[in-house]
Protein backbone atom coordinates (compact mmCIF):
# COMPACT_ATOMS: atom_id res chain seq x y z
CA UNK A 1 0.00 0.00 0.00
CA UNK A 2 1.40 3.38 -1.04
CA UNK A 3 1.68 6.49 1.14
CA UNK A 4 1.71 9.64 -1.02
CA UNK A 5 2.87 12.53 1.19
CA UNK A 6 2.83 16.23 0.38
CA UNK A 7 5.19 18.38 2.47
CA UNK A 8 4.78 21.76 0.76
CA UNK A 9 4.12 23.72 3.95
CA UNK A 10 7.18 22.22 5.62
CA UNK A 11 9.77 22.22 2.81
CA UNK A 12 8.41 25.27 1.02
CA UNK A 13 8.59 27.31 4.19
CA UNK A 14 12.33 27.80 3.71
CA UNK A 15 11.39 30.40 1.09
CA UNK A 16 8.62 32.34 2.82
CA UNK A 17 9.40 31.75 6.51
CA UNK A 18 6.51 29.23 6.75
CA UNK A 19 4.04 32.10 6.46
CA UNK A 20 1.22 30.83 4.23
CA UNK A 21 -1.99 32.85 4.04
CA UNK A 22 -5.27 31.28 5.25
CA UNK A 23 -6.87 31.41 1.79
CA UNK A 24 -3.98 29.46 0.28
CA UNK A 25 -4.05 26.89 3.09
CA UNK A 26 -7.77 26.26 2.73
CA UNK A 27 -7.54 25.91 -1.05
CA UNK A 28 -4.52 23.64 -0.68
CA UNK A 29 -6.30 21.27 1.70
CA UNK A 30 -9.14 20.77 -0.79
CA UNK A 31 -6.66 20.29 -3.65
CA UNK A 32 -4.70 17.63 -1.81
CA UNK A 33 -7.77 15.56 -1.09
CA UNK A 34 -8.91 15.77 -4.71
CA UNK A 35 -5.46 14.86 -6.05
CA UNK A 36 -5.26 11.61 -4.08
CA UNK A 37 -2.67 12.68 -1.51
CA UNK A 38 -2.71 10.40 1.54
CA UNK A 39 -0.65 12.43 4.03
CA UNK A 40 -0.27 16.18 4.47
CA UNK A 41 2.76 17.34 6.41
CA UNK A 42 1.48 20.73 7.55
CA UNK A 43 4.85 22.05 8.68
CA UNK A 44 7.59 21.82 11.26
CA UNK A 45 7.09 21.51 14.98
CA UNK A 46 9.84 23.34 16.81
CA UNK A 47 10.86 24.81 20.14
CA UNK A 48 13.07 27.44 18.49
CA UNK A 49 11.72 30.96 18.27
CA UNK A 50 14.21 33.37 16.72
CA UNK A 51 12.93 35.96 14.28
CA UNK A 52 9.48 35.85 12.75
CA UNK A 53 8.25 32.58 11.28
CA UNK A 54 4.70 31.79 10.29
CA UNK A 55 2.35 29.23 11.83
CA UNK A 56 3.70 26.34 9.74
CA UNK A 57 7.09 26.67 11.45
CA UNK A 58 5.45 25.48 14.70
CA UNK A 59 2.25 23.74 13.52
CA UNK A 60 0.72 23.59 16.97
CA UNK A 61 -2.35 21.53 17.76
CA UNK A 62 -4.25 24.78 18.22
CA UNK A 63 -3.31 25.97 14.73
CA UNK A 64 -4.15 22.63 13.11
CA UNK A 65 -7.52 22.51 14.87
CA UNK A 66 -8.37 25.90 13.35
CA UNK A 67 -8.13 24.45 9.83
CA UNK A 68 -10.89 22.74 7.80
CA UNK A 69 -9.08 19.41 7.67
CA UNK A 70 -10.33 17.10 4.90
CA UNK A 71 -11.75 13.71 5.78
CA UNK A 72 -9.59 10.65 5.35
CA UNK A 73 -6.20 12.37 5.12
CA UNK A 74 -3.41 11.70 7.60
CA UNK A 75 -2.00 14.85 9.23
CA UNK A 76 1.72 15.01 9.90
CA UNK A 77 4.41 17.34 11.26
CA UNK A 78 8.20 17.16 11.13
CA UNK A 79 10.73 17.67 13.91
CA UNK A 80 14.39 18.41 13.23
CA UNK A 81 16.49 15.76 14.92
CA UNK A 82 18.91 18.42 16.13
CA UNK A 83 16.23 19.56 18.60
CA UNK A 84 16.12 16.05 20.10
CA UNK A 85 19.86 15.68 20.60
CA UNK A 86 20.71 19.18 21.78
CA UNK A 87 20.84 20.98 25.11
CA UNK A 88 17.26 20.10 26.12
CA UNK A 89 16.97 16.46 27.29
CA UNK A 90 15.16 14.39 24.68
CA UNK A 91 12.12 13.43 26.74
CA UNK A 92 11.68 16.99 27.96
CA UNK A 93 11.87 18.27 24.39
CA UNK A 94 9.32 15.69 23.23
CA UNK A 95 6.96 16.48 26.08
CA UNK A 96 7.08 20.16 25.18
CA UNK A 97 6.65 19.45 21.46
CA UNK A 98 3.84 16.91 21.94
CA UNK A 99 2.03 17.69 25.21
CA UNK A 100 -0.95 15.52 24.23
CA UNK A 101 -1.23 11.89 23.19
CA UNK A 102 -2.27 11.19 19.60
CA UNK A 103 -5.84 10.49 20.70
CA UNK A 104 -6.11 14.11 21.87
CA UNK A 105 -4.16 15.69 19.01
CA UNK A 106 -5.00 16.33 15.34
CA UNK A 107 -1.51 15.03 14.46
CA UNK A 108 -1.34 11.41 13.31
CA UNK A 109 2.23 11.19 12.00
CA UNK A 110 5.51 12.61 13.31
CA UNK A 111 8.56 12.51 11.06
CA UNK A 112 12.03 13.23 12.42
CA UNK A 113 14.69 14.56 10.04
CA UNK A 114 18.21 13.51 11.04
CA UNK A 115 21.71 13.90 9.82
CA UNK A 116 23.60 10.63 9.97
CA UNK A 117 25.55 11.65 13.07
CA UNK A 118 22.30 12.40 14.95
CA UNK A 119 20.45 9.21 14.01
CA UNK A 120 21.44 6.81 16.78
CA UNK A 121 20.89 9.37 19.52
CA UNK A 122 17.53 10.50 18.13
CA UNK A 123 16.02 7.05 17.53
CA UNK A 124 14.66 6.54 21.09
CA UNK A 125 12.18 9.33 20.31
CA UNK A 126 10.35 6.81 18.13
CA UNK A 127 9.55 4.65 21.14
CA UNK A 128 8.32 7.64 23.15
CA UNK A 129 6.04 8.80 20.32
CA UNK A 130 4.69 5.32 19.54
CA UNK A 131 3.78 4.82 23.20
CA UNK A 132 1.63 7.94 22.89
CA UNK A 133 -0.14 6.69 19.77
CA UNK A 134 1.67 8.52 16.99
CA UNK A 135 2.90 6.98 13.77
CA UNK A 136 6.62 7.69 13.36
CA UNK A 137 8.90 8.14 10.38
CA UNK A 138 12.61 8.93 10.32
CA UNK A 139 14.20 10.81 7.42
CA UNK A 140 17.93 10.27 6.99
CA UNK A 141 19.59 13.20 5.22
CA UNK A 142 22.71 13.31 3.02
CA UNK A 143 22.88 9.56 2.47
CA UNK A 144 24.11 9.77 -1.14
CA UNK A 145 27.81 9.89 -0.27
CA UNK A 146 27.67 7.09 2.34
CA UNK A 147 29.33 3.74 1.75
CA UNK A 148 27.47 0.45 1.58
CA UNK A 149 28.61 -0.52 5.06
CA UNK A 150 27.61 2.87 6.50
CA UNK A 151 24.12 2.56 5.02
CA UNK A 152 23.70 -0.98 6.31
CA UNK A 153 24.88 0.08 9.77
CA UNK A 154 22.21 2.80 9.83
CA UNK A 155 19.57 0.27 8.83
CA UNK A 156 20.69 -2.08 11.62
CA UNK A 157 20.23 0.74 14.13
CA UNK A 158 16.69 1.38 12.86
CA UNK A 159 15.66 -2.27 13.27
CA UNK A 160 15.66 -1.85 17.04
CA UNK A 161 12.93 0.81 17.04
CA UNK A 162 9.22 0.87 16.09
CA UNK A 163 9.40 2.99 12.93
CA UNK A 164 6.45 3.10 10.55
CA UNK A 165 8.73 4.30 7.74
CA UNK A 166 12.46 4.72 7.24
CA UNK A 167 13.17 7.44 4.69
CA UNK A 168 16.33 8.56 2.99
CA UNK A 169 16.73 11.95 1.32
CA UNK A 170 18.81 12.79 -1.72
CA UNK A 171 19.77 16.04 0.01
CA UNK A 172 22.20 17.28 -2.64
CA UNK A 173 20.03 16.21 -5.58
CA UNK A 174 23.06 14.31 -6.82
CA UNK A 175 21.64 10.80 -7.25
CA UNK A 176 20.41 9.12 -10.41
CA UNK A 177 17.89 6.25 -10.61
CA UNK A 178 20.58 3.56 -10.55
CA UNK A 179 22.14 5.04 -7.40
CA UNK A 180 18.69 5.24 -5.83
CA UNK A 181 18.11 1.55 -6.56
CA UNK A 182 21.51 0.59 -5.13
CA UNK A 183 20.92 2.58 -1.93
CA UNK A 184 17.52 0.95 -1.45
CA UNK A 185 19.09 -2.51 -1.87
CA UNK A 186 21.68 -1.65 0.79
CA UNK A 187 18.97 -0.57 3.23
CA UNK A 188 16.83 -3.61 2.35
CA UNK A 189 19.59 -6.04 3.33
CA UNK A 190 18.98 -5.03 6.97
CA UNK A 191 15.68 -3.12 7.13
CA UNK A 192 12.52 -5.03 6.16
CA UNK A 193 9.91 -2.43 7.14
CA UNK A 194 8.33 0.26 4.95
CA UNK A 195 10.76 2.61 3.22
CA UNK A 196 10.36 6.14 1.89
CA UNK A 197 12.27 8.55 -0.32
CA UNK A 198 12.51 12.35 -0.43
CA UNK A 199 14.08 13.60 -3.66
CA UNK A 200 15.57 16.95 -4.71
CA UNK A 201 15.46 18.24 -8.26
CA UNK A 202 18.95 19.71 -8.79
CA UNK A 203 19.50 17.61 -11.92
CA UNK A 204 15.86 17.37 -12.96
CA UNK A 205 15.69 13.77 -11.69
CA UNK A 206 13.44 14.14 -8.65
CA UNK A 207 10.44 12.49 -10.31
CA UNK A 208 12.52 9.82 -12.10
CA UNK A 209 14.28 8.94 -8.85
CA UNK A 210 10.95 8.74 -7.00
CA UNK A 211 9.43 6.46 -9.63
CA UNK A 212 12.49 4.21 -9.62
CA UNK A 213 12.23 3.99 -5.84
CA UNK A 214 8.62 2.86 -6.21
CA UNK A 215 9.74 0.21 -8.71
CA UNK A 216 12.28 -0.97 -6.11
CA UNK A 217 9.62 -1.45 -3.44
CA UNK A 218 9.60 1.90 -1.64
CA UNK A 219 6.04 2.70 -0.57
CA UNK A 220 6.29 6.18 0.99
CA UNK A 221 6.99 9.05 -1.41
CA UNK A 222 7.22 12.83 -0.92
CA UNK A 223 6.40 15.77 -3.16
CA UNK A 224 5.60 19.48 -2.94
CA UNK A 225 3.34 21.69 -5.02
CA UNK A 226 5.40 23.06 -7.97
CA UNK A 227 8.36 21.42 -6.20
CA UNK A 228 8.48 24.30 -3.69
CA UNK A 229 11.42 23.58 -1.43
CA UNK A 230 14.90 24.62 -0.47
CA UNK A 231 17.20 25.32 -3.41
CA UNK A 232 15.92 23.71 -6.62
CA UNK A 233 13.02 22.08 -4.80
CA UNK A 234 11.53 18.61 -4.84
CA UNK A 235 9.47 16.21 -6.89
CA UNK A 236 6.33 18.07 -7.97
CA UNK A 237 3.02 16.99 -6.45
CA UNK A 238 1.10 17.78 -9.64
CA UNK A 239 3.29 15.31 -11.60
CA UNK A 240 3.57 12.62 -8.95
CA UNK A 241 -0.21 12.71 -8.49
CA UNK A 242 -0.60 11.66 -12.13
CA UNK A 243 1.87 8.80 -11.74
CA UNK A 244 0.37 7.62 -8.46
CA UNK A 245 -3.13 7.62 -9.91
CA UNK A 246 -1.92 5.41 -12.76
CA UNK A 247 -0.18 2.98 -10.41
CA UNK A 248 -3.25 2.75 -8.21
CA UNK A 249 -5.67 2.50 -11.10
CA UNK A 250 -7.70 5.31 -9.56
CA UNK A 251 -8.30 8.62 -11.35
CA UNK A 252 -7.27 11.82 -9.55
CA UNK A 253 -9.06 15.14 -9.85
CA UNK A 254 -6.33 17.69 -10.60
CA UNK A 255 -8.61 20.66 -11.27
CA UNK A 256 -8.40 22.15 -7.72
CA UNK A 257 -4.62 21.62 -7.69
CA UNK A 258 -4.12 23.37 -11.03
CA UNK A 259 -6.27 26.28 -9.85
CA UNK A 260 -4.11 26.46 -6.72
CA UNK A 261 -0.98 26.62 -8.89
CA UNK A 262 -2.36 29.40 -11.05
CA UNK A 263 -3.63 31.58 -8.22
CA UNK A 264 -0.98 31.10 -5.54
CA UNK A 265 2.06 28.96 -6.29
CA UNK A 266 3.11 30.15 -9.74
CA UNK A 267 3.22 33.80 -8.60
CA UNK A 268 5.20 32.73 -5.53
CA UNK A 269 7.60 30.76 -7.70
CA UNK A 270 8.23 33.81 -9.87
CA UNK A 271 8.87 35.84 -6.71
CA UNK A 272 11.12 33.39 -4.83
CA UNK A 273 12.67 31.54 -7.75
CA UNK A 274 12.72 27.90 -6.68
CA UNK A 275 13.12 25.24 -9.33
CA UNK A 276 16.03 23.67 -11.13
CA UNK A 277 18.33 25.48 -13.57
CA UNK A 278 21.82 24.84 -15.00
CA UNK A 279 23.48 26.07 -11.78
CA UNK A 280 21.54 23.63 -9.63
CA UNK A 281 22.24 20.95 -12.19
CA UNK A 282 25.98 21.52 -11.82
CA UNK A 283 25.66 21.61 -8.02
CA UNK A 284 23.86 18.27 -8.09
CA UNK A 285 26.38 16.78 -10.49
CA UNK A 286 29.32 17.79 -8.30
CA UNK A 287 27.66 17.17 -4.91
CA UNK A 288 27.69 20.87 -3.96
CA UNK A 289 25.30 22.08 -1.27
CA UNK A 290 22.38 23.80 -3.07
CA UNK A 291 22.24 26.59 -0.50
CA UNK A 292 25.32 28.06 -2.17
CA UNK A 293 23.40 28.40 -5.42
CA UNK A 294 20.25 29.69 -3.73
CA UNK A 295 22.19 32.41 -1.91
CA UNK A 296 24.11 33.52 -4.99
CA UNK A 297 21.01 33.65 -7.20
CA UNK A 298 19.27 35.85 -4.63
CA UNK A 299 22.20 38.31 -4.64
CA UNK A 300 22.30 40.62 -7.66
CA UNK A 301 26.02 41.23 -7.18
CA UNK A 302 26.83 37.78 -8.55
CA UNK A 303 27.19 37.65 -12.33
CA UNK A 304 26.85 34.44 -14.32
CA UNK A 305 30.64 34.26 -14.42
CA UNK A 306 30.84 34.65 -10.64
CA UNK A 307 28.39 31.81 -9.99
CA UNK A 308 30.20 29.46 -12.36
CA UNK A 309 33.57 30.37 -10.82
CA UNK A 310 32.30 29.55 -7.33
CA UNK A 311 30.83 26.25 -8.53
CA UNK A 312 34.15 25.31 -10.13
CA UNK A 313 36.03 26.09 -6.93
CA UNK A 314 33.62 24.05 -4.82
CA UNK A 315 33.84 21.17 -7.29
CA UNK A 316 37.58 21.01 -6.62
CA UNK A 317 37.45 21.75 -2.88
CA UNK A 318 34.47 19.56 -2.02
CA UNK A 319 31.30 21.63 -1.72
CA UNK A 320 29.18 19.00 -0.02
CA UNK A 321 31.06 19.77 3.20
CA UNK A 322 30.07 23.41 3.05
CA UNK A 323 26.95 25.04 4.32
CA UNK A 324 26.73 28.73 3.54
CA UNK A 325 27.14 31.21 6.42
CA UNK A 326 27.82 28.45 8.92
CA UNK A 327 30.66 27.44 11.16
CA UNK A 328 31.35 24.39 9.00
CA UNK A 329 31.85 26.55 5.91
CA UNK A 330 34.52 28.61 7.61
CA UNK A 331 36.24 25.62 9.17
CA UNK A 332 36.63 23.95 5.82
CA UNK A 333 37.54 27.10 3.92
CA UNK A 334 40.26 28.48 6.20
CA UNK A 335 43.33 26.31 6.53
CA UNK A 336 45.06 25.39 9.77
CA UNK A 337 45.40 27.33 12.99
CA UNK A 338 44.41 31.01 12.95
CA UNK A 339 47.42 33.09 11.99
CA UNK A 340 48.32 36.34 10.28
CA UNK A 341 51.31 38.52 9.46
CA UNK A 342 49.86 42.01 9.94
CA UNK A 343 48.71 43.96 13.00
CA UNK A 344 45.81 46.40 12.48
CA UNK A 345 47.25 48.59 15.25
CA UNK A 346 49.57 50.08 12.64
CA UNK A 347 46.58 51.70 10.94
CA UNK A 348 43.70 51.70 13.45
CA UNK A 349 45.11 52.65 16.86
CA UNK A 350 43.21 55.61 18.33
CA UNK A 351 41.42 56.31 15.03
CA UNK A 352 37.76 56.92 14.31
CA UNK A 353 36.79 54.29 11.74
CA UNK A 354 34.02 54.58 9.16
CA UNK A 355 32.91 51.14 7.98
CA UNK A 356 31.12 51.16 4.62
CA UNK A 357 28.63 48.32 4.31
CA UNK A 358 27.04 47.08 1.13
CA UNK A 359 23.54 48.46 1.73
CA UNK A 360 21.92 51.21 -0.34
CA UNK A 361 22.42 53.79 2.44
CA UNK A 362 25.95 54.53 1.20
CA UNK A 363 24.86 55.57 -2.28
CA UNK A 364 21.77 57.39 -1.02
CA UNK A 365 23.80 59.56 1.37
CA UNK A 366 26.98 59.70 -0.70
CA UNK A 367 27.42 63.46 -0.69
CA UNK A 368 27.08 63.73 3.09
CA UNK A 369 29.44 60.80 3.66
CA UNK A 370 32.08 62.21 1.34
CA UNK A 371 31.82 65.62 3.03
CA UNK A 372 32.21 63.97 6.45
CA UNK A 373 35.25 61.98 5.33
CA UNK A 374 36.98 65.03 3.87
CA UNK A 375 36.33 67.13 6.97
CA UNK A 376 36.91 64.57 9.76
CA UNK A 377 39.38 62.25 8.03
CA UNK A 378 38.34 58.95 9.66
CA UNK A 379 39.99 55.72 8.56
CA UNK A 380 37.59 54.46 5.87
CA UNK A 381 37.18 50.70 5.64
CA UNK A 382 34.94 49.22 2.90
CA UNK A 383 33.36 45.77 2.98
CA UNK A 384 34.10 43.60 -0.05
CA UNK A 385 33.83 45.62 -3.27
CA UNK A 386 31.64 48.48 -2.01
CA UNK A 387 32.35 51.32 -4.45
CA UNK A 388 29.46 53.74 -4.01
CA UNK A 389 31.70 56.65 -2.93
CA UNK A 390 34.83 58.27 -4.38
CA UNK A 391 37.55 55.59 -4.45
CA UNK A 392 40.14 58.11 -3.27
CA UNK A 393 38.29 58.38 0.05
CA UNK A 394 38.49 54.64 0.83
CA UNK A 395 41.63 53.64 2.71
CA UNK A 396 41.27 49.88 3.04
CA UNK A 397 39.02 47.02 2.05
CA UNK A 398 38.13 43.92 4.00
CA UNK A 399 36.92 40.52 2.77
CA UNK A 400 36.80 37.05 4.30
CA UNK A 401 33.53 35.29 3.53
CA UNK A 402 34.23 32.17 1.44
CA UNK A 403 31.73 32.72 -1.37
CA UNK A 404 32.24 36.48 -1.64
CA UNK A 405 36.01 36.02 -1.82
CA UNK A 406 35.68 33.39 -4.50
CA UNK A 407 33.47 35.61 -6.62
CA UNK A 408 35.26 38.92 -5.97
CA UNK A 409 38.94 37.99 -6.41
CA UNK A 410 39.21 39.50 -9.88
CA UNK A 411 37.46 42.70 -8.78
CA UNK A 412 39.83 43.06 -5.82
CA UNK A 413 42.87 42.91 -8.10
CA UNK A 414 41.51 45.95 -9.98
CA UNK A 415 40.59 48.00 -6.90
CA UNK A 416 43.37 50.30 -5.63
CA UNK A 417 43.02 49.84 -1.86
CA UNK A 418 44.98 47.28 0.19
CA UNK A 419 42.84 44.26 1.13
CA UNK A 420 42.61 42.95 4.70
CA UNK A 421 41.93 39.22 4.55
CA UNK A 422 43.12 36.01 6.30
CA UNK A 423 45.52 35.48 3.39
CA UNK A 424 47.82 32.87 4.90
CA UNK A 425 44.79 30.72 5.75
CA UNK A 426 43.11 30.83 2.32
CA UNK A 427 43.05 27.97 -0.22
CA UNK A 428 45.92 28.13 -2.68
CA UNK A 429 43.72 28.90 -5.68
CA UNK A 430 42.20 31.91 -3.90
CA UNK A 431 45.69 33.19 -3.04
CA UNK A 432 46.70 32.71 -6.67
CA UNK A 433 43.68 34.73 -7.76
CA UNK A 434 44.90 37.63 -5.58
CA UNK A 435 48.41 37.59 -7.09
CA UNK A 436 49.81 41.11 -7.34
CA UNK A 437 47.32 42.54 -4.84
CA UNK A 438 48.57 44.39 -1.75
CA UNK A 439 47.23 42.14 1.01
CA UNK A 440 47.21 42.77 4.77
CA UNK A 441 47.18 39.29 6.30
CA UNK A 442 44.99 39.22 9.43
CA UNK A 443 44.00 35.72 10.59
CA UNK A 444 40.48 34.52 11.33
CA UNK A 445 39.20 31.82 13.66
CA UNK A 446 35.47 31.05 13.55
CA UNK A 447 34.02 29.84 16.83
CA UNK A 448 30.35 29.92 17.79
CA UNK A 449 29.24 32.63 20.18
CA UNK A 450 32.73 34.13 20.47
CA UNK A 451 34.59 37.37 19.70
CA UNK A 452 38.28 37.70 20.59
CA UNK A 453 40.75 40.34 19.40
CA UNK A 454 44.42 39.37 18.94
CA UNK A 455 47.52 41.07 17.58
CA UNK A 456 47.52 39.40 14.17
CA UNK A 457 44.31 37.36 14.21
CA UNK A 458 40.80 37.41 15.66
CA UNK A 459 37.99 35.05 16.58
CA UNK A 460 34.44 35.72 15.37
CA UNK A 461 31.18 33.74 15.68
CA UNK A 462 30.63 33.70 11.89
CA UNK A 463 32.57 34.07 8.67
CA UNK A 464 30.41 37.03 7.64
CA UNK A 465 32.65 39.96 6.71
CA UNK A 466 30.74 42.33 9.02
CA UNK A 467 31.94 40.38 12.07
CA UNK A 468 35.50 40.20 10.74
CA UNK A 469 35.56 43.97 10.17
CA UNK A 470 34.26 44.67 13.69
CA UNK A 471 37.02 42.46 15.10
CA UNK A 472 39.74 44.13 13.01
CA UNK A 473 38.76 47.55 14.34
CA UNK A 474 38.71 46.29 17.93
CA UNK A 475 41.99 44.41 17.53
CA UNK A 476 43.54 47.55 16.10
CA UNK A 477 42.51 49.70 19.04
CA UNK A 478 40.22 52.06 17.12
CA UNK A 479 38.36 54.63 19.21
CA UNK A 480 34.92 54.53 17.56
CA UNK A 481 33.30 52.53 14.78
CA UNK A 482 30.82 54.42 12.60
CA UNK A 483 28.62 52.35 10.28
CA UNK A 484 27.20 53.41 6.91
CA UNK A 485 25.30 51.16 4.56
CA UNK A 486 24.18 48.73 7.23
CA UNK A 487 20.56 49.14 6.25
CA UNK A 488 19.42 45.65 7.21
CA UNK A 489 16.72 43.65 5.43
CA UNK A 490 13.14 44.54 4.64
CA UNK A 491 10.15 43.39 6.67
CA UNK A 492 10.58 40.36 8.91
CA UNK A 493 13.54 38.92 7.01
CA UNK A 494 15.23 36.43 9.39
CA UNK A 495 18.66 37.69 8.34
CA UNK A 496 18.05 40.75 10.51
CA UNK A 497 17.93 38.45 13.52
CA UNK A 498 21.17 36.76 12.46
CA UNK A 499 22.96 40.10 12.01
CA UNK A 500 21.61 41.50 15.25
CA UNK A 501 22.91 38.46 17.06
CA UNK A 502 26.40 39.21 15.70
CA UNK A 503 26.05 42.85 16.77
CA UNK A 504 24.97 41.80 20.27
CA UNK A 505 27.81 39.31 20.64
CA UNK A 506 30.35 41.93 19.57
CA UNK A 507 29.02 44.55 21.96
CA UNK A 508 29.17 42.05 24.83
CA UNK A 509 32.79 41.12 24.06
CA UNK A 510 35.73 42.32 26.12
CA UNK A 511 37.41 45.39 24.55
CA UNK A 512 34.64 45.91 22.01
CA UNK A 513 34.00 49.32 20.43
CA UNK A 514 30.88 51.46 20.34
CA UNK A 515 28.92 50.82 17.10
CA UNK A 516 27.21 53.94 15.76
CA UNK A 517 25.12 53.81 12.57
CA UNK A 518 25.11 57.18 10.78
CA UNK A 519 22.86 56.11 7.89
CA UNK A 520 19.51 54.29 8.35
CA UNK A 521 19.88 50.85 9.93
CA UNK A 522 17.55 48.15 11.23
CA UNK A 523 20.26 46.71 13.47
CA UNK A 524 20.36 47.19 17.24
CA UNK A 525 23.18 49.74 17.36
CA UNK A 526 23.44 53.37 18.48
CA UNK A 527 21.97 55.56 15.74
CA UNK A 528 22.98 59.09 14.77
CA UNK A 529 22.59 61.07 11.57
CA UNK A 530 25.40 61.79 9.15
CA UNK A 531 23.72 65.17 8.67
CA UNK A 532 23.99 66.06 12.36
CA UNK A 533 27.65 65.24 12.90
CA UNK A 534 29.59 68.44 13.69
CA UNK A 535 31.21 70.03 10.69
Amino acid sequence: MFAFLDCTFRDGGYYNAWDFCPELIHQYLDAMQAAGVDIIELGLRSLKNSGFNGACAYTTDEFINSLPLPEGITIGVMVNGSELVGDVPQQEALQRLFPHSASHSPVDLVRIACHVHEFKQALPAATWLKERGYSVGFNLMQVADRTEEEVKALAREAVNYPLDALYFADSMGSMNPEQVATTIQWFRSEWKGPMGIHTHDNMGLALSNTLRALDEGVTWVDATVTGMGRGPGNARTEELAIEMAERRGQPANLVPLMALLRKHFKPMQVHYGWGTNPYYYLAGKYGIHPTYIQEMLSDSRYSEEDVLAVIEHLRVEGGKKFSLNTLDAARHFYRGEPKGQWSPKTRFAGREVLLLGTGPGVARHRAALERYIRQHKPLVLALNTQSAIDAELIDLRVACHPVRLLADCEAHTRLPQPLITPYSMLPADVCDSLAGKEVLDFGLNVQAECFEFGETHCTTPTSLVMAYAFAIAASGGASTLYLAGFDGYLGEDPRNTEMNRVVQQFQEANKALPLIAITPSRYDVIKKSIYGIDS
